[in-house]
C-alpha cells in the first residue's frame, strides 16, 4: 500500500525496516521528527540525549556492540557532534550506522545557513541525499548497507523541504524489520583506540576507503543519467532536482543520490553527451567546484545564488536571466512574487500568551540589564516591544560570553539567560567555568520544564524519557549548588516584583550566582485561570501593558482591550497597569 509520509517519517520507517535498533538525537528543527517517529516502532531503543555529541557517541557505541544505529541532527548540531563523528570515521564500526543531518537553507529556524555536504568531504565519509520521501525510506537501508560494506558511518543529508514535505511511500503496517547477525565487539586497540600511533595507521585506510567508495559511486543506481534534450545537461540532487525537473522538463539530467564521493567517470560521460552543462545546487558550489577540478566546463553559481532556499520560481527567474530558457507573460507573472503576498503584513513570531519568559524579560528590560541570550523560545525576548536581549550565538554561548564580558572589566550590569534544555545541552561546562575561574556572572535559567522551541520534547529535567518512561528528574537548582554555587534562587517569573528584588540582589553581589526562573510552559501547563478584562473607563490608554508584547492585548482607539479567547489569565498585565484597570 501507499502512505503519505514526510521525509523525516520515511527515513525513520526505513531505518526500522533495515533492522536499526538504537537511535539517539537532540531535538532540532528540521530534523526533530526523525527520532520522534523512530521511537514509536516496536523493539527499538530511542533517546533524547543532552546534546548531539552524546547522541553520536551513543549510536557509535551501539554500532560497536554489533547493533545497527541511527543519529539525527540539524545542521548546526553536527558541529556539536563533529569530534565524535570524525573519530568514528577513523575507527570504523561493528554494525551499520547512519547519521541523518538536516540542513536549513533559508534559515527558517537556524542561526546560520551552513552546507553540511562539506562535512562529508571534510570527514572523508560517504553522503547520500534523497529527493523525496520514498527515497528517504530507501536510502536509510542503502546507507546501512554501505556502512557495513565499507566500515564507515554514512551521512544522509536532508534539507527543510525534504524533511517536512510529504510524498507517497511504499508502506506495510505488517512489515518485519530485517534480521542480521550481531557480531561481538573485537578487542582491537589498533583499530579502536585513537592514540596518535594507531590513528596514523588508520589514515591510509580511510584514504583507500574513499577511493573504493568513489568506484562504488560509479555503479550504484543512486546516481543515474536521464537523457532528454542534449542541448542542456543539468546536475542536481535532493529537492533541487525536483524543482529543476519542473522548470526544465525536456533537459537531460544527472541525478545524484550519492553526493559524496562523486562519480567522476559518470560525470565525464554525461558532460560529453550534452552541449551545455550546468549545476543547480542550494548553498555552496559543492558539486561545481569538484567538477571544475575534474577539468570539466560547468556553470553554476554564476547563474544561481549561493544564499537562501531555492524554489521552482527562483530557478526559472535565474535561468531566464542567464538565457537558458524563455518565459511567456504567464510564466513571468507566476515566477514573480504576487502583489497580494507582498502586501501582507509581516507577522513575526512572538512569545505565547501566558509565557513565563515574558515576565522575566519585562523585569530585565526595566532593570536596564545587558542580556546575553541563547537558542530557544526565549530568544524572542529580542523582539519589540520587549527589546530585552542583546546577544545570541549558539547553544550554550550565553554563559561563556557573559563570563568573558565580565572579565573585560565592564561596569555595565549583565546577565546570561538560557533555557533548561539548553542548560543540559551546553550550559554545564560554562557554568562550571564561571565558578572555577572566579567570575561574577549571574546566570538566569528559564526553566519551563520542556524543550519548548522544537515541540515540547523531554530532557533530563522533565523526569520522562523520549519513550515516555519515568526516570530521574535532575533538579537544576540542586545541581548548581552541588557544583559549588552558594547564591542560588528559584523564583516564578509571574511574580515580577519578587523577581526584580532577587535580580537586584544578585547583580549587586560580587560572587557568581544562579536564578532559576521556574514556570512551566504555558502550552503544557494545566492552568484553569479565567481571562482578564480591562475596564475601559479606568484605562488611560498609556500603553504600559502593551510593552509586554502579549498578543491578547489589543489597542483600540481610546483604550486597550483583552481578547478573552487568547488570554490565559497569567496576570502579568495586571501587575504592570498603573491605573488598576485590569481585573479578573
Amino acid at each position: 500500500m501507499k502512505k503519505l509520509m514526510t521525509g523525516n517519517e520515511a527515513v525513520a520507517y526505513g531505518a526500522y525496516l533495515s533492522g536499526v535498533k538504537v537511535g539517539a538525537a537532540y531535538p532540532g528543527t528540521p530534523s526533530t521528527q526523525i527520532m520522534e517517529n523512530f521511537a514509536t516502532y516496536p523493539g527499538v531503543f530511542a533517546e533524547w540525549a543532552p546534546n548531539e555529541k552524546v547522541a553520536m557517541d551513543v549510536a557509535i557505541g551501539a554500532a560497536y556492540a554489533g547493533t545497527r544505529s541511527i543519529v539525527s541532527t540539524k545542521h548546526v548540531g553536527l558541529n556539536v557532534a563533529a569530534d565524535s563523528f570524525f573519530y568514528a570515521v577513523y575507527t570504523g564500526l561493528n554494525a551499520g550506522m547512519i547519521v541523518c543531518c538536516a540542513d536549513d537553507p533559508g534559515m527558517h529556524s537556524s542561526q546560520n545557513e551552513q552546507d553540511n555536504r562539506n562535512y562529508a568531504k571534510f570527514a572523508k565519509a560517504p553522503m547520500l541525499e534523497p529527493a523525496d520521501s520514498e527515497e528517504a525510506k530507501q536510502f536509510a537501508g542503502i546507507g546501512i548497507e554501505i556502512s557495513e560494506a565499507f566500515d564507515t558511518p554514512v551521512l544522509i543529508r536532508f534539507v527543510t523541504r525534504t524533511s517536512h514535505s510529504s510524498s507517497l511511500v511504499d508502506y506495510s503496517p505488517d512489515a518485519v524489520p530485517a534480521t542480521y547477525e550481531s557480531k561481538p565487539f573485537p578487542r582491537n586497540p589498533a583499530k579502536y583506540v585513537m592514540v596518535p600511533a594507531f590513528a596514523r595507521g588508520r589514515h591510509p585506510i580511510i584514504e583507500e576507503k574513499i577511493k573504493k567508495l568513489a568506484e562504488y559511486a560509479e555503479t550504484t543506481p543512486l546516481n543515474r543519467i536521464e537523457m532528454g534534450d542534449p542541448s542542456l545537461g543539468i546536475i542536481a540532487a535532493g529537492s533541487v532536482y525536483q524543482y529543476a525537473r519542473e522548470v526544465f522538463p525536456h533537459a537531460s539530467f544527472l541525478k545524484l543520490g550519492m553526493v559524496y564521493p562523486l562519480p567522476k567517470k559518470m560525470i565525464e560521460k554525461f558532460a560529453a553527451s550534452v552541449k551545455e552543462l550546468i549545476v543547480i545546487e542550494e548553498l555552496d558550489p559543492f558539486f561545481e567546484e569538484q567538477i571544475t577540478c575534474m577539468g570539466i566546463k560547468v556553470r553554476g553559481k554564476e547563474i544561481f545564488p549561493m544564499i537562501g532556499e531555492f524554489s521552482p520560481s527562483l530557478i526559472r527567474r535565474c535561468a531566464a536571466a542567464a538565457g537558458l530558457l524563455e518565459m511567456n507573460e504567464e510564466e513571468k507573472a507566476a515566477a514573480e512574487p504576487s502583489p497580494e503576498a507582498a502586501a501582507l503584513p509581516i507577522r513575526p513570531p512572538i512569545l505565547c500568551p501566558g509565557c513565563g519568559h515574558r515576565g522575566m524579560f519585562n523585569v530585565l528590560r526595566e532593570a536596564g540589564v545587558l542580556v546575553f541570550g541563547d537558542i530557544g523560545c526565549y530568544t524572542l525576548g529580542v523582539a519589540p516591544p520587549l527589546n530585552a536581549m542583546h546577544f545570541t550565538g549558539c547553544m550554550g554561548a550565553s554563559i561563556g560570553v557573559a563570563h568573558g564580558f565580565g572579565k573585560g572589566k565592564t561596569k555595565e550590569p549583565y546577565v546570561a539567560v538560557l533555557g533548561d534544555s539548553t542548560f543540559f545541552h551546553a550550559g554545564l561546562h560554562p557554568i562550571v567555568d564561571v565558578l572555577y575561574n572566579k567570575g561574577a556572572t549571574t546566570t538566569i535559567i528559564a526553566d519551563n520544564r520542556t524543550t519548548g522551541m522544537t515541540g515540547h520534547q523531554h530532557h533530563p529535567g522533565t523526569g520522562m524519557t523520549l519513550q515516555n518512561e519515568e526516570t530521574v528528574r535532575v533538579d537544576i537548582a540542586e545541581l548548581v549548588k552541588s557544583m559549588g554555587y552558594k547564591k542560588v534562587d528559584v523564583v516564578d517569573p509571574y511574580e515580577m516584583d519578587k523577581f526584580a528584588k532577587i535580580l537586584k540582589d544578585h547583580l549587586a553581589s560580587e560572587e557568581p550566582s544562579v536564578i532559576v526562573a521556574l514556570r512551566p510552559c504555558a502550552l503544557k501547563e494545566k492552568a484553569n485561570r479565567p481571562p482578564l478584562h480591562i475596564d475601559a473607563e479606568l484605562c488611560s490608554n498609556c500603553g504600559t501593558c502593551l510593552d509586554l508584547g502579549c498578543s491578547p492585548l489589543v489597542q483600540e482607539e481610546d483604550h486597550v482591550r483583552i481578547d478573552p479567547v487568547l488570554c490565559n489569565g497569567c496576570g502579568l498585565c495586571q501587575q504592570v497597569c498603573p491605573m488598576d484597570a485590569i481585573q479578573k
